[in-house]
């Protein structure tokens, strides 16, 4: 009785109830209900202060803003008292002028999201944007991947890697340098990986089992292999029947200092080499499409390709 009771003397005060049938409607920063209201904003921060202390809203700290709220766990009972005397004054001017001060500045919202996009179209990708970040977005394309085994090949330090042991149930990965071995370890071990495995060994003559992982990756690998068909078709080897070889390698180019520089032994491939090395191999529903182009000298392309080893595939 009594917080029944010191709610209806709350709400007798026409700027608490005019804050509170906006609050009703829409989560709210001071700001916006000071240009609701216009009134300064100590008198609102004072009511809101006020009923803050009765529990009939909530705020939360975003930057230097405050946003204030109807709170969603008040009793049914003062729920449905507040709900009463907001609609019991409904048909007041005040309270119909604020509905349409209220439509003004979520349509200032809007306007203010629509000019940003519009702004950055065309750009997303290739200007800085807060969050969007290519490993946030290779968390959230995890999230679509089912627990399965992978086998990294050529897989350096595993960037990819230790990436994905975060969601699969085992990864593998295999590289020739006993260096890159050894510091792939330590970071697995660093970051608690105990799914993330590493073996010394050639592409060209995987070290597991026959049929043993559901996806094998080939990223930034294949033009360093002696034998690129060979490396294919061990991934089909080690593929259980319906798995994939997903393969990120650099469209053929004409910059020879790679083979310096980065120890390139081929200068990328043609879409269809990739794709004859694919269907060489025994691979079905193979796809092979450039992803991205480096906007600096010498513009390297890189391609992504894809094939599932049949089904009823007995090698």
């Amino acid at each position: 009785m009594n917080a029944s009771w010191d709610i209806l003397k709350t709400l007798s005060d026409p700027t608490r109830l005019r804050l509170l049938a906006l609050l009703s409607q829409e989560e709210l920063s001071v700001a916006e209900l000071q240009e609701i209201l216009s009134m300064a904003q100590s008198r609102i921060s004072s009511q809101l202060a006020l009923l803050r202390q009765a529990d009939l809203v909530s705020d939360r700290r975003e930057g230097k803003k405050a946003f204030y709220s109807l709170r969603d766990d008040l009793p049914a009972k003062h729920a449905a008292l507040l709900q009463s005397a907001i609609a019991a004054v409904s048909d007041q001017p005040a309270l119909a002028e604020d509905k349409d001060n209220l439509d003004r500045i979520l349509q200032k919202r809007r306007r203010h999201s629509e000019q940003y996009f519009n702004l950055i179209a065309g750009k997303l990708g290739k200007d800085y944007c807060p969050g969007r970040s290519w490993e946030a977005i290779g968390h959230l394309a995890l999230r679509l991947v089912p627990a399965v085994t992978v086998a990294d090949l050529g897989a350096g330090e595993g960037l990819i890697s230790q990436l994905l042991a975060r969601r699969a149930a085992k990864v593998w990965c295999i590289d020739n340098s006993p260096r890159m071995v050894e510091v792939g370890t330590a970071l697995a071990e660093k970051n608690g990986l105990a799914n993330l495995s590493y073996k010394l060994g050639n592409i060209e003559a995987v070290p597991l089992p026959d049929r043993s992982v559901d996806v094998a990756i080939l990223s930034q690998a294949l033009h360093h292999a002696g034998h690129p068909q060979q490396a294919v078709q061990e991934a089909f080897r080690i593929l259980r029947p319906g798995g994939q070889l997903i393969v990120l390698d650099l469209q053929e180019h004409t910059f020879e200092r790679a083979r310096e520089h980065y120890a390139d032994i081929w200068l990328g491939f043609k879409e269809g080499t990739l794709h004859g090395f694919f269907k060489k191999a025994g691979f079905v529903k193979v796809e092979v499409t450039p992803v991205s182009r480096e906007t600096s000298e010498p513009g390297f392309v890189t391609l992504l390709a894809s094939g599932l080893k049949p089904a009823e595939a007995t090698a």
